[in-house]
């Protein structure tokens, strides 16, 4: 339904870093740069839009779609060297339904980052 989604950071460096870092295994790169701040997405399309805000930033919950369990691994492995702090190892969370296969943290400005793949086990 979403084509793209932005917010607003309290340091646009810092978590421009983080998430390059943390979505680099989901083929995520910078897309676009400029006094607007950053869009990060894959095949040169910016998804992600981050600026530079001076008030309070919300925690929100935002989930990247990974196309494999190992890339749900790889994203929270990435994410924790890259600052992040756990929220949630990779594993299923049957509750959402049976191949719902995911990992959280809490990133720059306390937003829970998830990565998820709804794919049953290769």
């Amino acid at each position: 339904m979403f084509d793209h989604v932005g917010f607003g950071v309290s340091n646009l460096a810092e978590s421009k870093a983080f998430f390059l870092k943390a979505l680099e295994p989901l083929r995520v790169s910078l897309v676009m740069e400029g006094a607007y701040g950053v869009g990060i997405g894959q095949n040169n399309k910016p998804s992600l839009w981050l600026h530079q805000t001076q008030g309070p930033t919300a925690p929100l919950h935002i989930a990247f779609a990974a196309a494999s369990r190992a890339e749900v691994d790889a994203f929270y492995k990435a994410a924790l060297a890259a600052g992040g702090i756990d929220n949630g190892a990779p594993g299923l969370r049957p509750h959402y339904h049976p191949n719902y296969y995911g990992a959280f943290v809490i990133g720059p400005d306390g937003h829970n980052v998830e990565a998820v793949c709804h794919k049953p086990k290769a």
